[in-house]
């Protein structure tokens, strides 16, 4: 059900379990973490980008919970035992990563989003959290995101009501990147992603470490600039940094390698 292929120096990581909207269960979430494993054992000379995206209508439904009995479920275990280190992960990813997401994207569906680098919706996609019918709350980060994204009374309609809001939504509020006609999203998403892993991917995943703790600590003007100045002094040293002078100097296109993570 979740299968990763690399190529060109993409490594693109599929949710192929369309039958029940990509829902996933403890041994979907152990084969996810193992494929971003084995593309991130590949990533310093392979891999120069990530595609996770889903198959069928839904991106990812959220937990499968089909076979899980409420009085014996362990929900910690599956939330912070499987989850929390599988997004950590996602997010700590040595090359830039993108998501396409179609339909439903629920739950840890959601949560796959929030640690992915840029996300790219279907203008039908659907976000929120239904857990109010089944007595359960927001999980795999939602809390966060919908309170920093949306604010605290937004975030508190959409849980109390169940209610969904549509991808295109979700972009005009600042959720998420961009949204895309649906029939053209995984096209248009591939074609950036190649963009992308064909770049700088060095100076990417040093603009990625930045970002994120300017997210995480956050970090006031002054200090983040006197980061960017220790990423740049080092990315100066690389092979990267050299070539995009040089070509720019010779009025070419680059021809960069990815080395300098």
């Amino acid at each position: 059900m979740i299968s990763l292929s690399i190529s060109n120096g993409i490594a693109e990581v599929v949710l192929d379990a369309p039958h029940k909207l990509n829902s996933l269960d403890e041994q979907a979430l152990r084969d996810l973490t193992q494929a971003y494993d084995d593309a991130a054992a590949a990533s310093r000379g392979e891999v120069r980008a990530l595609l996770l995206r889903g198959e069928g209508r839904a991106f990812c439904a959220g937990r499968d919970i089909s076979g899980v009995t409420p009085e014996s479920d362990d929900a910690a275990a599956y939330l912070g035992g499987l989850v929390e280190p599988l997004l950590q992960k996602m997010a700590a990813f040595p090359a830039p990563t993108f998501a396409a997401a179609q339909g439903a994207c629920l739950g840890v569906g959601l949560g796959l989003l929030l640690a992915t680098d840029v996300v790219y919706v279907a203008e039908n996609a659907k976000f929120g959290s239904p857990f109010a019918k089944l007595g359960a709350t927001l999980d795999s980060g939602g809390h966060w995101y919908f309170t920093e994204r949306l604010g605290m009374h937004r975030t508190l309609d959409l849980i109390y009501t169940a209610d969904l809001i549509s991808g295109a939504e979700a972009v005009a509020q600042g959720m998420f990147s961009r949204a895309m006609p649906a029939d053209s999203l995984l096209d248009s998403t591939r074609e950036i992603v190649s963009r992308v892993a064909a770049g700088a991917t060095g100076a990417f995943v040093a603009s990625k470490r930045l970002v994120a703790h300017i997210r995480d600590q956050r970090l006031g003007l002054w200090q983040a600039m006197q980061e960017e100045n220790v990423e740049q002094a080092r990315l100066c040293k690389t092979e990267d940094y050299a070539e995009g002078f040089r070509a720019f100097q010779e009025k070419r296109v680059p021809k960069f390698t990815g080395r300098g993570r």
